[in-house]
């Protein structure tokens, strides 16, 4: 169900605090166009680049970016090479922009997989970057949301074997501290890119409230135009999170213990 924003809304109102990308279509993208697929993922970070930008300039405050899964560690090994070399060259390219916007980058999934030649240049970047206060750049990768909910489960087992915590004391605040997330609010909003309508193992825990967004259009070319259409799509949706309309236009305070958290949006 979708509601038109009120009058007094304004432009940060309808806005997601929290945007999750899945960035869907690289290799299709160089396929169609009779190139090796390694073009389309280099494609695919100018459009990283260029979003990254624009979400900075709105104003979101989250923004995470689906790069690469637990599964696709299955691919040829020639195409994971050159995803990696090309996770180097983003974070070198990228340094001095994250460091001079204010931007703090982070990462989630089994980053210890990564190999060390861009796993190191990437810690070192978070590192640094750890104390900005501006948009918060989360990269997903060698990530899974089932593997996520089985580490989390396994530091629950741990925690009541050293009798730190009763069974029936585990609630969903227990689980999500126990996710790669547990600093961030859930996500208001997913876009996934090339048509495909599916959340491919991604955040399925912190993906419980948002708003879904397909859009047609492969990754290397989803510019500002599409992301304005999808944010336009989100503005003029109405979020209820379990209650009826009445209930949120009334200010209704919302009980569920899933809907995204209260933390601190950066300035």
């Amino acid at each position: 169900m979708t509601a038109p924003p009120t009058p007094t809304q304004t432009l940060a109102d309808r806005l997601p605090r929290h945007l999750a990308i899945i960035m869907d279509g690289n290799g299709r993208w160089a396929e169609e166009r009779g190139l090796p697929r390694v073009a389309g993922h280099r494609a695919g970070a100018d459009a990283v680049d260029r979003i990254t930008t624009a979400c900075r300039e709105l104003g979101i405050g989250y923004l995470t970016l689906y790069a690469f899964s637990e599964q696709n560690w299955a691919r040829p090994p020639e195409e994971v090479g050159a995803l990696m070399q090309l996770l180097l060259e983003y974070v070198q390219k990228e340094r001095a922009q994250i460091l001079d916007n204010n931007i703090r980058l982070s990462a989630i999934g089994e980053i210890d997989r990564l190999p060390l030649f861009v796993r190191g240049p990437l810690r070192e970047l978070m590192d640094r970057s750890a104390a900005n206060t501006g948009m918060v750049l989360t990269l997903a990768l060698s990530y899974g949301g089932r593997e996520e909910l089985v580490r989390a489960a396994r530091h629950i087992a741990r925690r009541v074997e050293r009798g730190e915590l009763r069974a029936d004391a585990v609630d969903a605040d227990t689980v999500a501290a126990g996710l790669y997330t547990t600093d961030l609010p859930d996500p208001d909003l997913l876009i996934r890119t090339s048509g495909e309508e599916r959340v491919s193992n991604f955040l399925l825990w912190q993906l419980a409230y948002a708003e879904l967004h397909f859009s047609p259009v492969r990754w290397p070319d989803f510019d500002r135009a599409e992301l304005a259409r999808a944010l336009a799509q989100y503005g003029a949706r109405e979020r209820r999170f379990g209650l009826t309309s009445a209930q949120v236009a009334a200010g209704t305070p919302r009980a569920d213990r899933a809907a995204p958290k209260e933390t601190a949006r950066p300035c």
